[in-house]
């Protein structure tokens, strides 16, 4: 194993019942970060599978060393598997990304190019102008993304075009200062680490990627909007009563 300290890149892939997906896109992960970086670590994060998600994931570990499984019981919620995930990574830049590889990994370049510039968070976005989707979503799914914005903006972050897409990335002193004070464990933690990053004046860069939608998606769109919105509603209440830290004004740089 590569020591602490002598890591390029950490990337953190939450994973829960992903057996098959992961088949197909753990070794594609593997060889580009070979090629692309001589130090890197691929954390799988098995959130409480009931398919064979954790043997596959092992089973590969142990002819890569590379790789590292972390595997839990019950089933905690993608936040939790992020969160988890990120506080055991130890590269100079540390990136969670979605099994399914929505955004190639390729793309990461771009979001490092922000954070070598001086952004302390680069995150991916499906919105911005030099975006390119190549496989859009269902209608519904993208009225319904579009609204929830539109309350992330009214109740948490402003000035961010996208929240949601699954491709974010950190300096590793950054992950750890944002993700110690995290709280959500649901679908709606990438609202709370981009709240608490403007909580702690930290510059968000917003980058456009590259994204494919995924069929198989395991989000749906109601049961998990109106999660979603509830776990804004904590975002607020846990800034209020100080979880995050003293009650600061939001104060963010959100560059373009």
């Amino acid at each position: 194993m590569v020591e602490d300290g002598q890591i390029d890149i950490s990337v953190v892939v939450p994973a829960y019942n992903e057996e098959t997906r992961l088949q197909e896109t753990l070794p594609l992960l593997c060889r580009v970060l070979k090629r692309r970086f001589g130090r890197f670590e691929i954390i799988i994060v098995d959130d409480g599978s009931s398919d064979k998600t954790a043997d596959y994931a092992s089973c590969f570990a142990e002819q890569h060393p590379q790789v590292g499984v972390v595997s839990y019981s019950s089933n905690r919620g993608k936040g939790f598997a992020v969160r988890t995930g990120m506080l055991a990574a130890r590269g100079k830049y540390v990136l969670f990304s979605d099994a399914d590889l929505s955004t190639p990994i390729l793309e990461i370049r771009k979001l490092i190019r922000a954070l070598e510039e001086g952004a302390d968070v680069a995150i991916g976005s499906r919105a911005r102008q030099e975006s390119k989707i190549v496989e859009c979503q269902p209608f519904y799914r993208i009225f319904m993304g579009k609204t929830f914005n539109k309350i992330v903006r009214l109740l948490a972050v402003r000035g961010i075009a996208d929240t949601q897409c699954g491709f974010k990335c950190f300096r590793r002193e950054v992950a750890q200062e944002i993700f110690s004070r995290c709280r959500i464990d649901g679908f709606g933690f990438d609202v709370e680490v981009l709240f608490v990053a403007g909580k702690k004046g930290m510059t968000v860069r917003e980058v456009g990627v590259m994204w494919r939608n995924s069929p198989e998606s395991k989000v749906d769109p109601i049961q998990h909007s109106l999660q979603m919105l509830k776990e804004i509603l904590f975002v607020r209440w846990y800034s209020m009563v100080g979880y995050y830290g003293p009650a600061e004004v939001w104060r963010t740089s959100i560059e373009s």
